[in-house]
């Protein structure tokens, strides 16, 4: 089952950040997912496989 992601939500992911942060903000959807770091702006894209395993949960949903 796909995971319901849109721009603009802020996930937590399982493991931390080097910078220190697990909340990421998502920038971009679709076969990839573009995320960014909300502790140091770092840019990441994942394929949607691997994204949703590191996926621990969903902060907020952009409405």
């Amino acid at each position: 089952m796909v995971m319901e992601i849109k721009q603009g939500d802020i996930v937590q992911l399982r493991k931390k950040h080097p910078c220190g942060s697990d909340r990421w903000q998502v920038v971009r959807t679709g076969a990839d997912i573009g995320i960014v770091c909300l502790g140091c702006r770092h840019k990441v894209i994942l394929d949607r496989s691997s994204f949703e395993k590191r996926v621990k949960a969903v902060i907020s949903k952009d409405e």
